[in-house]
Protein backbone atom coordinates (compact mmCIF):
# COMPACT_ATOMS: atom_id res chain seq x y z
CA UNK A 1 0.00 0.00 0.00
CA UNK A 2 2.76 2.47 1.18
CA UNK A 3 4.54 1.93 -2.90
CA UNK A 4 1.11 2.26 -4.28
CA UNK A 5 0.61 5.44 -2.50
CA UNK A 6 4.01 6.79 -3.47
CA UNK A 7 3.47 5.75 -6.90
CA UNK A 8 0.40 7.71 -6.73
CA UNK A 9 1.84 11.10 -5.12
CA UNK A 10 4.79 10.73 -7.74
CA UNK A 11 2.15 10.53 -10.92
CA UNK A 12 0.56 13.47 -9.76
CA UNK A 13 3.69 15.72 -8.72
CA UNK A 14 4.44 14.73 -12.42
CA UNK A 15 1.30 16.00 -13.82
CA UNK A 16 1.05 19.12 -11.90
CA UNK A 17 4.74 19.62 -13.34
CA UNK A 18 3.47 19.12 -16.38
CA UNK A 19 0.37 21.76 -16.75
CA UNK A 20 3.12 24.01 -14.89
CA UNK A 21 5.11 23.46 -18.38
CA UNK A 22 2.53 25.36 -20.27
CA UNK A 23 1.63 27.85 -18.00
CA UNK A 24 2.12 31.26 -19.60
CA UNK A 25 5.62 32.87 -18.75
CA UNK A 26 4.26 36.21 -18.55
CA UNK A 27 0.46 37.14 -19.87
CA UNK A 28 1.27 37.32 -23.00
CA UNK A 29 3.95 34.34 -23.78
CA UNK A 30 3.62 30.77 -23.36
CA UNK A 31 6.97 28.94 -23.07
CA UNK A 32 6.70 25.22 -23.90
CA UNK A 33 9.58 22.64 -23.37
CA UNK A 34 10.72 20.17 -26.12
CA UNK A 35 12.18 17.33 -26.82
CA UNK A 36 13.49 16.51 -29.88
CA UNK A 37 14.88 13.82 -32.34
CA UNK A 38 18.54 12.77 -32.24
CA UNK A 39 21.45 14.79 -32.12
CA UNK A 40 23.26 15.75 -35.20
CA UNK A 41 21.07 14.39 -37.39
CA UNK A 42 18.98 16.40 -40.42
CA UNK A 43 15.53 16.12 -38.65
CA UNK A 44 16.52 17.75 -35.76
CA UNK A 45 19.26 20.63 -37.27
CA UNK A 46 17.43 21.45 -40.36
CA UNK A 47 13.52 20.40 -39.14
CA UNK A 48 12.74 20.61 -36.04
CA UNK A 49 15.35 22.68 -33.48
CA UNK A 50 14.64 26.09 -36.25
CA UNK A 51 10.83 24.98 -35.97
CA UNK A 52 10.71 25.18 -32.08
CA UNK A 53 12.81 27.93 -31.74
CA UNK A 54 12.51 30.23 -34.57
CA UNK A 55 9.18 29.63 -36.64
CA UNK A 56 7.15 29.23 -33.86
CA UNK A 57 7.84 32.40 -32.21
CA UNK A 58 7.80 34.02 -35.45
CA UNK A 59 4.38 33.09 -36.77
CA UNK A 60 2.59 33.29 -33.17
CA UNK A 61 3.98 37.09 -32.78
CA UNK A 62 6.09 35.88 -30.36
CA UNK A 63 3.26 34.45 -28.02
CA UNK A 64 4.79 30.95 -28.19
CA UNK A 65 8.29 29.76 -27.85
CA UNK A 66 9.88 27.00 -26.61
CA UNK A 67 13.03 25.52 -25.56
CA UNK A 68 14.14 22.48 -27.19
CA UNK A 69 17.03 19.84 -26.30
CA UNK A 70 17.43 16.22 -28.45
CA UNK A 71 16.83 13.72 -26.80
CA UNK A 72 20.22 11.81 -26.88
CA UNK A 73 21.31 15.17 -24.75
CA UNK A 74 18.72 15.08 -22.11
CA UNK A 75 20.03 12.07 -20.15
CA UNK A 76 16.67 9.94 -21.39
CA UNK A 77 16.76 6.18 -22.93
CA UNK A 78 14.94 5.79 -25.82
CA UNK A 79 12.61 3.53 -24.38
CA UNK A 80 11.31 5.26 -21.77
CA UNK A 81 10.48 8.68 -23.61
CA UNK A 82 6.74 7.66 -23.89
CA UNK A 83 6.70 6.59 -19.88
CA UNK A 84 8.18 9.74 -19.40
CA UNK A 85 5.16 11.98 -21.51
CA UNK A 86 2.92 9.81 -20.00
CA UNK A 87 3.75 10.97 -16.79
CA UNK A 88 4.37 14.88 -17.61
CA UNK A 89 8.02 14.52 -16.71
CA UNK A 90 8.38 15.53 -20.73
CA UNK A 91 5.82 17.74 -21.42
CA UNK A 92 6.32 17.26 -25.27
CA UNK A 93 8.54 15.37 -26.68
CA UNK A 94 9.84 13.00 -29.30
CA UNK A 95 9.65 8.91 -29.40
CA UNK A 96 11.17 6.51 -31.41
CA UNK A 97 8.87 4.04 -32.47
CA UNK A 98 11.01 1.08 -32.20
CA UNK A 99 12.76 1.55 -29.06
CA UNK A 100 9.27 2.65 -27.94
CA UNK A 101 8.81 -1.13 -29.01
CA UNK A 102 10.66 -2.47 -26.72
CA UNK A 103 8.12 -2.54 -23.77
CA UNK A 104 4.82 -2.08 -26.49
CA UNK A 105 5.18 -4.61 -29.63
CA UNK A 106 2.13 -2.50 -31.16
CA UNK A 107 4.31 -0.01 -32.19
CA UNK A 108 6.11 -1.37 -34.62
CA UNK A 109 3.60 -2.69 -36.48
CA UNK A 110 3.54 0.48 -39.25
CA UNK A 111 7.58 -0.28 -39.32
CA UNK A 112 7.98 -3.87 -39.58
CA UNK A 113 11.50 -5.09 -41.33
CA UNK A 114 10.61 -5.71 -44.85
CA UNK A 115 7.20 -4.04 -44.99
CA UNK A 116 7.95 -1.07 -46.55
CA UNK A 117 10.67 -1.46 -49.28
CA UNK A 118 10.23 2.27 -50.79
CA UNK A 119 8.86 5.79 -49.41
CA UNK A 120 5.46 4.90 -51.49
CA UNK A 121 4.96 1.91 -48.95
CA UNK A 122 6.00 3.91 -45.90
CA UNK A 123 3.61 6.60 -46.36
CA UNK A 124 1.11 4.15 -47.51
CA UNK A 125 1.54 2.23 -43.93
CA UNK A 126 1.94 5.28 -42.14
CA UNK A 127 -1.67 6.36 -43.10
CA UNK A 128 -3.47 3.44 -42.97
CA UNK A 129 -2.04 2.82 -39.02
CA UNK A 130 -2.48 6.64 -37.89
CA UNK A 131 -6.01 6.24 -36.08
CA UNK A 132 -5.06 3.28 -34.50
CA UNK A 133 -1.32 5.08 -33.30
CA UNK A 134 -3.62 7.85 -31.94
CA UNK A 135 -6.17 6.01 -30.05
CA UNK A 136 -3.28 3.68 -28.48
CA UNK A 137 -1.49 7.20 -27.42
CA UNK A 138 -4.38 8.81 -25.73
CA UNK A 139 -5.53 5.49 -24.04
CA UNK A 140 -1.60 6.12 -22.33
CA UNK A 141 -2.47 10.16 -21.74
CA UNK A 142 -0.56 11.33 -25.14
CA UNK A 143 -1.67 13.63 -27.79
CA UNK A 144 -0.04 12.38 -31.02
CA UNK A 145 0.70 15.53 -32.48
CA UNK A 146 3.32 14.54 -35.64
CA UNK A 147 4.70 11.11 -37.06
CA UNK A 148 8.19 11.98 -38.45
CA UNK A 149 10.47 9.44 -40.91
CA UNK A 150 13.93 8.97 -40.82
CA UNK A 151 15.63 8.15 -44.11
CA UNK A 152 15.73 4.90 -45.35
CA UNK A 153 17.54 1.96 -43.08
CA UNK A 154 19.59 -0.14 -45.44
CA UNK A 155 22.50 -2.80 -45.26
CA UNK A 156 26.23 -1.68 -45.64
CA UNK A 157 28.76 -4.86 -46.14
CA UNK A 158 32.66 -4.90 -45.94
CA UNK A 159 32.44 -7.75 -48.66
CA UNK A 160 30.90 -8.34 -52.28
CA UNK A 161 27.28 -8.98 -52.33
CA UNK A 162 24.47 -9.39 -55.13
CA UNK A 163 21.64 -9.94 -53.31
CA UNK A 164 19.78 -10.56 -49.70
CA UNK A 165 20.37 -14.53 -50.39
CA UNK A 166 24.04 -13.37 -50.00
CA UNK A 167 24.14 -12.16 -46.18
CA UNK A 168 23.75 -15.76 -44.84
CA UNK A 169 25.81 -16.03 -42.28
CA UNK A 170 27.29 -12.56 -42.04
CA UNK A 171 27.11 -10.70 -38.77
CA UNK A 172 24.60 -7.49 -39.21
CA UNK A 173 24.03 -4.76 -36.82
CA UNK A 174 20.34 -4.39 -36.35
CA UNK A 175 18.77 -1.89 -34.36
CA UNK A 176 15.03 -3.98 -33.22
CA UNK A 177 14.01 -7.14 -32.87
CA UNK A 178 12.01 -6.93 -36.01
CA UNK A 179 15.55 -5.66 -37.96
CA UNK A 180 16.89 -9.12 -36.01
CA UNK A 181 13.93 -11.37 -37.18
CA UNK A 182 14.56 -10.87 -40.59
CA UNK A 183 18.55 -10.77 -40.66
CA UNK A 184 17.43 -14.06 -38.52
CA UNK A 185 15.50 -15.68 -41.83
CA UNK A 186 18.45 -14.70 -44.12
CA UNK A 187 20.60 -17.35 -41.68
CA UNK A 188 22.80 -14.47 -41.05
CA UNK A 189 23.65 -13.15 -37.30
CA UNK A 190 21.62 -10.76 -36.00
CA UNK A 191 24.47 -8.15 -33.49
CA UNK A 192 21.68 -5.59 -31.62
CA UNK A 193 24.37 -2.24 -31.07
CA UNK A 194 23.53 1.24 -30.51
CA UNK A 195 24.40 3.75 -33.20
CA UNK A 196 27.14 5.03 -31.64
CA UNK A 197 28.70 1.26 -31.92
CA UNK A 198 28.68 0.67 -35.42
CA UNK A 199 31.67 2.13 -36.28
CA UNK A 200 33.84 -0.01 -33.89
CA UNK A 201 32.07 -3.09 -34.01
CA UNK A 202 32.97 -2.35 -37.91
CA UNK A 203 36.62 -1.93 -37.13
CA UNK A 204 36.96 -4.77 -34.59
CA UNK A 205 35.56 -7.25 -36.96
CA UNK A 206 32.45 -7.96 -34.45
CA UNK A 207 30.72 -6.82 -37.29
CA UNK A 208 30.40 -7.41 -41.29
CA UNK A 209 27.38 -5.42 -42.01
CA UNK A 210 25.51 -2.91 -40.50
CA UNK A 211 21.44 -1.85 -41.01
CA UNK A 212 21.54 2.23 -40.92
CA UNK A 213 20.09 5.11 -42.53
CA UNK A 214 21.69 6.13 -46.35
CA UNK A 215 23.23 8.94 -44.97
CA UNK A 216 23.68 8.70 -41.48
CA UNK A 217 26.33 5.94 -42.04
CA UNK A 218 27.88 8.17 -44.58
CA UNK A 219 28.01 10.71 -41.87
CA UNK A 220 29.58 8.55 -39.45
CA UNK A 221 32.20 7.31 -41.97
CA UNK A 222 30.89 3.75 -42.60
CA UNK A 223 30.79 4.18 -46.68
CA UNK A 224 35.09 4.15 -45.68
CA UNK A 225 34.97 1.11 -44.35
CA UNK A 226 32.31 -0.79 -46.18
CA UNK A 227 32.07 -1.38 -49.91
CA UNK A 228 28.43 -2.51 -51.10
CA UNK A 229 25.09 -1.09 -50.06
CA UNK A 230 21.76 -2.24 -50.97
CA UNK A 231 19.10 0.32 -52.02
CA UNK A 232 16.39 -1.47 -50.77
CA UNK A 233 14.88 -0.15 -47.60
CA UNK A 234 14.90 -2.23 -44.17
CA UNK A 235 12.93 0.13 -42.96
CA UNK A 236 12.23 3.88 -42.15
CA UNK A 237 13.33 4.85 -38.24
CA UNK A 238 9.48 6.43 -37.47
CA UNK A 239 9.47 8.60 -34.72
CA UNK A 240 6.20 10.15 -33.31
CA UNK A 241 6.00 13.68 -31.31
CA UNK A 242 3.37 13.87 -28.46
CA UNK A 243 2.42 15.95 -25.81
CA UNK A 244 1.48 14.61 -22.37
CA UNK A 245 -2.10 15.24 -22.08
CA UNK A 246 -2.71 17.36 -19.08
CA UNK A 247 0.16 19.56 -20.63
CA UNK A 248 -1.85 20.04 -23.89
CA UNK A 249 -4.95 20.45 -22.20
CA UNK A 250 -3.61 23.60 -20.45
CA UNK A 251 -2.77 25.45 -23.20
CA UNK A 252 -5.20 27.98 -24.70
CA UNK A 253 -7.80 26.69 -27.03
CA UNK A 254 -6.52 29.22 -29.96
CA UNK A 255 -2.91 28.15 -29.31
CA UNK A 256 -3.85 24.32 -29.23
CA UNK A 257 -5.69 25.02 -32.76
CA UNK A 258 -2.59 27.10 -34.45
CA UNK A 259 -0.09 24.09 -33.07
CA UNK A 260 -2.50 21.58 -34.84
CA UNK A 261 -2.20 23.43 -37.96
CA UNK A 262 1.29 24.24 -37.86
CA UNK A 263 2.76 20.42 -36.88
CA UNK A 264 1.57 19.01 -40.46
CA UNK A 265 3.53 21.29 -41.94
CA UNK A 266 6.62 20.14 -39.49
CA UNK A 267 5.66 16.20 -40.19
CA UNK A 268 5.48 16.95 -43.91
CA UNK A 269 8.88 18.97 -44.19
CA UNK A 270 10.80 16.11 -42.13
CA UNK A 271 9.01 13.62 -44.99
CA UNK A 272 10.61 15.37 -47.76
CA UNK A 273 13.90 15.82 -46.14
CA UNK A 274 13.91 11.64 -45.08
CA UNK A 275 13.32 11.24 -49.41
CA UNK A 276 15.76 13.83 -49.86
CA UNK A 277 18.22 11.99 -47.72
CA UNK A 278 17.58 8.87 -49.02
CA UNK A 279 18.75 9.42 -52.69
CA UNK A 280 21.86 11.43 -51.32
CA UNK A 281 22.85 9.03 -49.15
CA UNK A 282 23.37 6.51 -51.68
CA UNK A 283 24.69 9.39 -54.47
CA UNK A 284 27.63 10.09 -51.62
CA UNK A 285 28.37 6.64 -50.68
CA UNK A 286 28.37 5.42 -54.26
CA UNK A 287 30.38 8.70 -55.11
CA UNK A 288 27.74 10.07 -57.61
CA UNK A 289 28.11 13.46 -58.87
CA UNK A 290 25.11 14.40 -56.89
CA UNK A 291 26.31 13.72 -53.87
CA UNK A 292 26.30 17.47 -52.78
CA UNK A 293 26.50 17.24 -49.14
CA UNK A 294 27.87 14.26 -47.93
CA UNK A 295 31.08 12.75 -48.24
CA UNK A 296 32.15 10.61 -51.50
CA UNK A 297 33.07 7.29 -50.97
CA UNK A 298 33.35 4.17 -54.01
CA UNK A 299 30.88 2.04 -52.79
CA UNK A 300 28.91 -0.55 -55.06
CA UNK A 301 25.37 -0.01 -55.12
CA UNK A 302 23.72 -3.22 -55.11
CA UNK A 303 20.36 -2.62 -56.58
CA UNK A 304 16.58 -4.71 -55.41
CA UNK A 305 16.02 -7.77 -57.78
CA UNK A 306 13.10 -9.21 -58.38
CA UNK A 307 14.15 -12.10 -56.39
CA UNK A 308 15.10 -10.01 -53.46
CA UNK A 309 11.63 -8.18 -53.42
CA UNK A 310 10.20 -11.96 -53.53
CA UNK A 311 11.86 -12.81 -50.51
CA UNK A 312 11.61 -10.18 -48.67
CA UNK A 313 7.70 -10.32 -48.79
CA UNK A 314 7.77 -14.20 -47.64
CA UNK A 315 10.16 -13.43 -44.47
CA UNK A 316 8.02 -10.61 -43.75
CA UNK A 317 4.86 -13.06 -43.62
CA UNK A 318 6.53 -15.62 -42.52
CA UNK A 319 8.63 -14.62 -40.16
CA UNK A 320 8.74 -10.95 -38.85
CA UNK A 321 4.89 -10.87 -38.99
CA UNK A 322 4.49 -13.95 -37.48
CA UNK A 323 7.30 -13.10 -34.52
CA UNK A 324 5.70 -9.84 -33.91
CA UNK A 325 2.37 -11.32 -33.19
CA UNK A 326 4.15 -14.12 -30.86
CA UNK A 327 5.46 -11.07 -28.85
CA UNK A 328 2.66 -8.87 -29.07
CA UNK A 329 -0.02 -11.03 -28.90
CA UNK A 330 -3.59 -11.75 -29.92
CA UNK A 331 -4.83 -7.83 -29.94
CA UNK A 332 -1.73 -6.58 -31.71
CA UNK A 333 -3.15 -9.11 -34.93
CA UNK A 334 -6.46 -8.07 -34.82
CA UNK A 335 -4.91 -4.27 -34.87
CA UNK A 336 -2.52 -5.38 -37.72
CA UNK A 337 -5.88 -6.91 -39.74
CA UNK A 338 -8.30 -3.94 -39.34
CA UNK A 339 -5.80 -1.09 -39.85
CA UNK A 340 -2.62 -2.44 -42.04
CA UNK A 341 -3.91 -6.12 -43.81
CA UNK A 342 -6.24 -4.50 -45.86
CA UNK A 343 -3.52 -2.20 -47.58
CA UNK A 344 -0.61 -4.76 -47.77
CA UNK A 345 -3.06 -7.88 -48.30
CA UNK A 346 -2.56 -9.94 -46.26
CA UNK A 347 -3.74 -11.00 -42.64
CA UNK A 348 -1.74 -11.72 -39.16
CA UNK A 349 -2.99 -15.08 -38.19
CA UNK A 350 -3.03 -15.10 -34.00
CA UNK A 351 -0.76 -16.70 -31.66
CA UNK A 352 -0.50 -19.89 -31.04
Amino acid sequence: MHTRHCWTLAAGLAAAAALLASVPAHAETQRLRIVGGLAGVSQYVRQEEPFWTRELPRITGGRITAEIVPMDRAGIRGNEMLRLMQLGVVPYGTALLNLAATTEPVFSAPDLAGLNPDLASVRRSVTAFRPELEKTLRERGIELLAIYAYPAQVVFCNKPFGSLADLEKRRIRTSSPPQADLVEALGAVAVQTSFADIMPNMKSGNIECAITGTMSGNTIGLHELTTHVHSMAINWGLSIFGANAAAWNALAPDVRKRLQEEMPKLEQAIWNEAERETGEGIACNTGHASCLEGKRGRMVEVKTKPADDARRRQILVDTVLARWVQRCGASCADVWNRSLGPVVGFDAKPPR
